[in-house]
């Protein structure tokens, strides 16, 4: 008994008042697993977008809506037939038993948008560049951060609207020099970016604050059967004769697309899980560097030097922008913030650091990272949740 009760004693405290340190040992291979997804991303995402260019070209298969139909078809298909064999990479799942019915109702506002996305993003490569449209995607942070203030979900902060007014500037400037600018292209990609950003909001309105955590993949399994159907009855009412004879002809390459786009979908689950929403948006930044570059050299798109300017200084606000989000008490933000007169709201809730290892992440909701705790969700339950018997998993 002796022997026992010292194995547990507790450690003397060490000498001069030194504060043990708690912190997890560095492991090489996390971090190396971590570096290969986000590399595996940024590879596969650019790789599908490049793709995507390449099938749209007029003569080839210019059907947008039909080909993100193809996409989304073959995501669900997946995505249930894993979920029939192996739930356990669905944790969220059993969050949802006894009311899948009401949750997959208030999932139709966000299919509605999410399709919209889809396709108008496909949409506007019919007439744009890749680099055109990289330079409008680093707006999304604005759009994301305004709908969010009227939804109640973020507050109007000076030093807030200085970095998104960093960043508008910024990808404005870089829009503005585009040598071959196409109206109807850069109004598709807008309305496909407002889709997109409102459909992260809604995901937190109605996810996040209703004790209702989905993990990415459980947020997919869900998200996919609304957004399907809604690209069905668009490709229905937009249907072409010549759909048929295109798919026949150009099959051997949209098998290997429709791959790409669900792999992609499991490495963003994957990434999230591993280094948190804001890790991933980090990760995007890299995406985004590399994608403009692989256009530029490989793909000749034509660029101005301004348009250059204008990336790298939107990409710097997108950057400090994270840097908020990600450590809101560092000293660097609380004298920025202190210079600025901004009072903090206690209510607020840091977010978890980029680079922090995120199983835990795996039942957290997937839309909008980084914004403020949501109002009362219509799913809300008065009941206390049953605690889950089966741990966070990975893929």
């Amino acid at each position: 008994v002796g022997s026992t009760v010292s194995a547990y004693r507790t450690p003397p405290p060490l000498p001069g008042g030194m504060a043990r340190d708690h912190t997890p040992p560095f492991n090489v291979l996390d971090l190396c697993r971590r570096l290969t997804l986000c590399a595996s991303y940024i590879g596969v995402s650019s790789a599908l977008i490049r793709f995507n260019k390449f099938l749209v070209h007029d003569g080839r298969f210019p059907y947008s809506m039909a080909l993100t139909s193809i996409h989304m078809s073959s995501s669900f298909v997946c995505l249930a037939a894993l979920y029939h064999c192996r739930p356990g990479l669905f944790p969220g799942m059993a969050n949802t038993e006894g009311k899948r019915f009401l949750v997959l109702k208030w999932f139709v506002p966000i299919g509605i948008a999410f399709a919209t996305s889809l396709y108008c993003s496909n949409q506007a490569y019919m007439y744009c560049s890749v680099t055109f449209l990289q330079f409008m995607k680093e707006g999304n942070v604005a759009i994301v951060f305004f709908l969010s203030c009227a939804a109640g979900l973020e507050r109007m902060q000076s030093l807030r609207l200085i970095i998104i007014g960093w960043v508008i500037g910024g990808a404005s400037l870089a829009v503005s020099g585009e040598i071959y600018f196409v109206f109807i292209g850069f109004f598709v990609q807008l309305i496909s970016q407002v889709a997109e950003s409102a459909r992260a909001v809604m995901g937190q309105i109605v996810l996040g604050g209703g004790g209702l955590k989905l993990d990415p993949l459980s947020y997919n399994l869900f998200v996919s059967p609304t957004c399907l159907v809604v690209l069905l009855l668009g490709t229905a009412s937009t249907w072409d004769p010549e759909i048929p004879g295109a798919l026949a002809q150009w099959w051997p390459y949209l098998i290997p697309n429709t791959a790409l786009a669900f792999t992609l979908n499991l490495l963003v689950a994957a990434l999230i899980k591993e280094v948190s929403a804001v890790g991933f948006m980090l990760a995007g930044i890299c995406k985004d560097i590399t994608l403009v570059l692989l256009s530029w050299s490989f793909a000749h798109e034509a660029v101005a030097r301004m348009q250059f300017i204008g990336f790298g200084i939107a990409l710097a606000g997108v950057f400090a922008w994270s840097y908020v989000k990600t450590v809101p008490d560092s000293p660097m933000v609380r004298s920025v913030e202190d210079l600025l007169g901004v009072k903090r709201d206690p209510k607020e809730i840091d977010e978890r650091s980029a680079l922090k290892p995120g199983p835990e992440f795996a039942n957290e909701t997937f839309p909008s990272p980084g914004t403020r705790p949501s109002p009362r969700s219509p799913l809300s339950s008065p009941r206390t949740p049953r605690p889950s018997s089966q741990g966070p998993s990975r893929v």
